[in-house]
């Protein structure tokens, strides 16, 4: 066989081979699901609020998932009839540009969360969600100290009722201009506010986009890591072969600093069977 007949039928070989892997592995209906309880896994609400949220609640308990993350206090009574916990609460916040970071928007944020907080921890849960703010031509510097004078003024009520405020990172390709957008940015706010009541929701999409290197930052940095959030990358898509992150070892990597919080899946789901992609994302994250 000549070699260039020879690559191109290896390639075409290899390329079908490629595409029915990856079929199989986006569409075959898992052959049993059990988690181990080494991990305690959550859901984000948003990426199947297709589905009515009384019936997901449902096939969260039929498959012993015992938490769901992005819930406000409009839908903690739901929670409470099916005994599923809200591991990361919202409400409080602006938006993801109107953070913390510009102190024009201090008064309403610190209102917001006075009144939320005491509603966290009532309701039986822990951790509340708050976003830095887009920069708008901020220097990142004057940023943090902004954040820092605002936050400060809810962390003792934070810390009083057992709440921990935490502030998500996000990639500058989804995000542009958000500026709590790395690892160091935001452990360097950590270290400034002081209080365990305040740590980082760790998103490994965001951060596999814009820093990698994922494992290093959650051995590095893992005591001010409060929650993680899942998903594909590249299309913020299934974890499974179709994506460049290999899930098993990062969910090692989190095991294994004693981490005890929440993992939570957060993609967008592809496969017909939206139940069976999140069965599979469960059982790649439980080691």
């Amino acid at each position: 066989m000549r070699r260039r007949n020879f690559i191109t039928t290896a390639a075409i070989g290899s390329a079908g081979l490629a595409s029915a892997s990856a079929m199989a592995s986006s569409q075959s209906p898992s052959k049993e699901f059990k988690l181990k309880g080494n991990i305690n896994h959550s859901v984000c609400e948003w990426c199947f609020n297709d589905i009515p949220f009384e019936e997901f609640l449902q096939t969260l308990n039929e498959l012993g998932v015992k938490a769901i993350d992005l819930v406000g206090p409009d839908k903690w009574p739901l929670l409470k009839k099916y005994d599923i916990h809200c591991s990361m609460c919202n409400g409080a916040e602006i938006g993801l540009a109107e953070g913390w970071n510009n102190p024009k928007y201090h008064e309403q944020l610190i209102k917001n969360y006075t009144e939320m907080i005491p509603k966290v921890a009532e309701a039986g849960y822990t951790n509340l969600i708050c976003f830095s703010g887009n920069r708008n031509g901020m220097n990142d510097y004057v940023g943090l100290q902004n954040c820092v004078d605002g936050l400060s003024q809810i962390m003792p009520l934070a810390e009083k009722h057992g709440v921990v405020i935490q502030m998500e990172l996000f990639n500058q390709v989804n995000h542009p201009d958000y500026m709590c957008d790395s690892s160091i940015w935001g452990v360097e706010l950590c270290k400034h506010l002081g209080s365990d009541n305040f740590k980082l929701l760790f998103d490994i999409y965001h951060m596999q986009i814009q820093e990698g290197d994922i494992i290093r930052s959650i051995q590095n940095y893992h005591p001010y890591f409060g929650h993680y959030h899942t998903a594909g990358v590249p299309g913020r898509h299934e974890i499974d072969e179709t994506q460049e992150l290999y899930y098993p070892a990062i969910i090692k990597a989190i095991h294994a600093t004693g981490f005890k919080g929440y993992v939570a899946q957060e993609f967008i789901v592809t496969w017909e069977d939206k139940i069976e992609a999140l069965k599979d994302g469960f059982m790649r994250c439980d080691i």
